[in-house]
């Protein structure tokens, strides 16, 4: 029995040896996986920061961009207000020079009418005769209606008859 004994405890302390080099080889892997997880925190740290610079340089170049769209969009605002203050006065100066052509014109005419008034009848029947109807007319649209009748009464019947068509119109 003693023999059993001893052979028992031979095993146990055998097998208590396995078993500590076991444990011993279990912390070495451990303490290995440890050292690599560390790397990979020690990266994953590395790479927060890195996203993290780049989202604040991100962010400042959208304010950057979004501060220049804003000067550009009141710049062009103002550049359209200018036009537009432009446009408005060419409108009034373009009325004003339409006013005067119209001033200009009917003194021309007024001057021509007061021509043709002054004229013998027979005179101005044979000028307004050789002018286009259209503006024969005008001209005798000017007149008073007797110098009218007595300057028609003095034209040839058909160019009478058409400046009188165009009159009555």
């Amino acid at each position: 029995m003693k023999l059993f004994l001893a052979i028992f405890f031979t095993l146990t302390s055998l097998n208590a040896l396995e078993t500590s080099n076991k444990l011993f080889e279990c912390t070495e892997i451990f303490k290995a996986r440890k050292s690599e997880l560390l790397v990979e925190l020690e990266r994953i740290d590395e790479q927060k920061q890195s996203l993290s610079a780049l989202k604040t340089a991100t962010e400042e170049l959208l304010v950057k961009r979004e501060a220049k769209a804003s000067q550009d969009e009141a710049a062009v605002k103002a550049k359209l207000g200018e036009i537009s203050s432009k446009e408005e006065s060419i409108k009034k100066i373009l009325q004003k020079n339409e006013e005067i052509l119209k001033e200009i014109k009917a003194i021309k005419m007024s001057k021509t009418a007061e021509t043709f008034a002054k004229m013998k009848a027979a005179n101005a029947a044979d000028v307004l005769s050789k002018m286009e109807s259209q503006d024969a007319a005008t001209i005798l649209s000017s007149l008073k209606p007797k110098t009218v009748g007595t300057i028609l009464s003095k034209m040839d019947a058909k160019k009478a008859s058409e400046l009188t068509l165009i009159l009555a119109k």
